[in-house]
């Protein structure tokens, strides 16, 4: 036996064992950070509870609508999330990508770049269908103002980002992987960059490719917001308004970035709601800048992806794994498939974690607006104007409030501002 092949099985070990404890120590520290930073509880402890009830709020043809849009949307969306997980599991579990990708040829970074590409593309298409079939629901209630042609140019333009940011994820891992034995500590920097960066860079880069922003026009209502900014003590140079009409009747507003990129965005549509509810969702959303959500968001998200690329190292080194997929290494330009569908299942399989967190941050913001604004009356007519207009679930299975509900529900947001108005002598609304 030589001394390269002795020595094989004993550095594989040590480059596991280094990147089990990074593992141990990055997953132990966002843990930690999330614990601690969390805000578990919106208002004090002696706020008086109000229990949810969707009946004392909307009437039963209201309740019954939201209950039979959720009923034709569910479908699709399972089916959807079920082809994910599939494709991820086929991808994971056998051969098959490592056999299709196999028949590319060219340099490596070539034959992953078109890797990504492929199977981006196919995905896509299978999706679209369902894609198709949740937008005639949309349509048929309401929501939806798009063309068949501005809806495939989203869809198109939505496949064309995750495939560059997929790639870019899936390259680096590979060059690394051929160029250092231990590859998952620049890999964990290289995702812990990279996360930071497109939170930095996406108001500016990818949403004006889905929207045209333009300056709340002057008047009372903008210098309103303004002053209310200003006093919260949050710097706001400007508020920007969303052309979302041309693709939805819902009503929504929402910030993004952080530092020079920072920008609080209405959609146009939120404009045709009475002032008082357009500062009150505006309040809400300088509740998160003030408290630094988008920035906290992003720096956990990094540290997510850091602990992601060393449990990449592990899995792709892992034996079995090798034997199922038929990839050799991360090296391998064919374990394209086995990186895409690595990330299809942490993304999945991290989302209801990720929910948890932002119902309680969301829930933050809606007591700092009620703080900042002291209205629980029109706090409670905001929250029901936009469950109706947007025709918001307002009570969501367990399986439904654990995937996808990144808010608390309706009736949980307005028995947060009635304890709040009892908590403070305002009267519940």
């Amino acid at each position: 036996m030589t001394r390269s092949a002795r020595e094989t099985p004993t550095r594989e070990w040590g480059g596991a064992r280094g990147a089990g404890i990074a593992l141990a120590v990055l997953g132990a520290a966002t843990l930690a950070v999330v614990a601690f930073t969390t805000p578990w509880r919106a208002l004090p402890e002696a706020a008086p509870y109000v229990a949810p009830d969707p009946a004392r709020d909307f009437s039963p043809e209201q309740i019954a609508r939201a209950e039979a849009f959720d009923a034709a949307v569910s479908l699709p969306s399972y089916l959807s999330l079920g082809l994910t997980l599939v494709v991820a599991g086929v991808l994971v579990a056998t051969p098959l990508g490592a056999r299709l990708l196999g028949r590319l040829r060219g340099p490596w970074w070539l034959r992953a770049l078109l890797g990504v590409l492929a199977i981006s593309v196919v995905v896509a298409a299978l999706r679209w269908p369902l894609g198709m079939w949740s937008e005639t629901y949309l349509r048929e209630y309401g929501l939806s103002t798009q063309t068949w042609g501005s809806w495939s140019a989203d869809r198109i333009k939505n496949t064309a980002i995750g495939a560059v940011l997929t790639a870019i994820m899936v390259v680096a891992v590979i060059a690394l992987a051929r160029r250092y034995r231990r590859w998952w500590l620049p890999a964990a920097i290289g995702a812990f960059a990279l996360t930071v960066l497109a939170s930095f860079a996406y108001p500016v880069v990818v949403e004006p490719l889905f929207n045209d922003f333009r300056p709340m026009p002057a008047g009372a209502l903008r210098s309103d917001l303004l002053a209310m900014a200003a006093k919260d003590g949050v710097p706001v140079e400007d508020v920007l308004v969303a052309d979302a009409s041309r693709r939805t009747t819902a009503l929504n507003a929402y910030v993004s970035g952080f530092g020079a990129t920072r920008r609080i965005v209405v959609y146009d549509t939120l404009l045709r709601a009475p002032a008082d509810e357009v500062e009150l969702v505006v309040a809400h959303e300088l509740g998160h800048a003030k408290a630094g959500d988008v920035l906290y968001g992003t720096l956990v998200g990094a540290l997510g992806a850091a602990c992601g690329a060393c449990l990449l190292y592990l899995i792709t080194s892992a034996g079995p794994v090798r034997r199922r997929t038929g990839v050799s290494s991360a090296a391998d330009p064919r374990a394209v498939g086995l990186l895409m569908g690595l990330l299809s299942l942490a993304a999945v399989l991290s989302g209801p974690a990720q929910n948890v967190v932002s119902r309680h941050i969301e829930a933050r913001a809606d007591a700092h607006a009620l703080d900042l604004t002291r209205q629980p009356a029109t706090f409670v007519a905001m929250q029901k104007r936009l469950a109706v207009t947007n025709i918001s679930d307002l009570s969501p299975n367990i399986v439904e409030y654990l995937l996808y509900a990144s808010h608390p529900t309706t009736p949980q947001r307005i028995a947060m501002a009635r304890s709040w108005a009892l908590l403070n002598g305002a009267g519940e609304p």
